[in-house]
């Protein structure tokens, strides 16, 4: 039931980054054409490129790390004994799904609420600047669960004794249920 579910929200997470990736090109294909061929530059496409790139960016750290292609220097850690590296990587898991607890899913939530009883409004799209706000808790989200799952498989390999895992994301459909 875990990895169905767990399926579900990966595959609507890729589609809404796949979304915004689209709205994001077309916005800035849009701009280009309205500033050098119309010449008349539209007053509102850099502010929705700019949402756009923040939400693709937060929404995008969670997909790689559920792919295992969160960027990462792995040059040293690949050169450890594999008890000592699976270690690292419960540390490292343990550090993200803790930032990411309370920097991006508390922290986030808390500067959401706040932005949107302040009323705060974009300039040009004249959009709650709260909504583009929700892009920090809902990535934060996604980071807690992939960043647990990872942890949890770690440790599972730790206790068995297993090889490391190179791809989180298959890893987990293999593992857990």
């Amino acid at each position: 039931m875990f990895k169905s579910i767990k399926k579900v929200l990966d595959r609507s997470l890729e589609l809404l980054v796949m979304v915004v990736v689209v709205v994001l090109v077309v916005d800035v294909l849009w701009q280009v054409f309205t500033r050098f061929i119309l010449k008349n530059p539209s007053t509102w496409t850099e502010e929705l490129a700019v949402f756009m790139l923040i939400w693709v960016s937060l929404l995008g750290a969670a997909v790689a790390l559920n792919r295992g292609a969160h960027l990462g220097i792995d040059y040293f850690v690949g050169k450890l004994p594999v008890r000592i590296r699976l270690y690292t990587e419960v540390f490292v898991f343990l550090c993200i799904s803790l930032f990411s607890l309370f920097v991006m899913v508390r922290g986030g939530t808390e500067l959401v609420v706040r932005t949107l009883k302040l009323q705060q409004m974009s300039p040009a799209l004249q959009v709650k600047v709260g909504y583009v706000y929700l892009a920090i808790p809902i990535s934060g989200f996604f980071l807690v669960l992939y960043s647990i799952i990872g942890l949890v498989e770690r440790i599972a390999n730790l206790l068995r004794g297993g090889p490391v895992s190179p791809h989180l994301a298959t890893h987990v459909e293999e593992g857990i249920d």
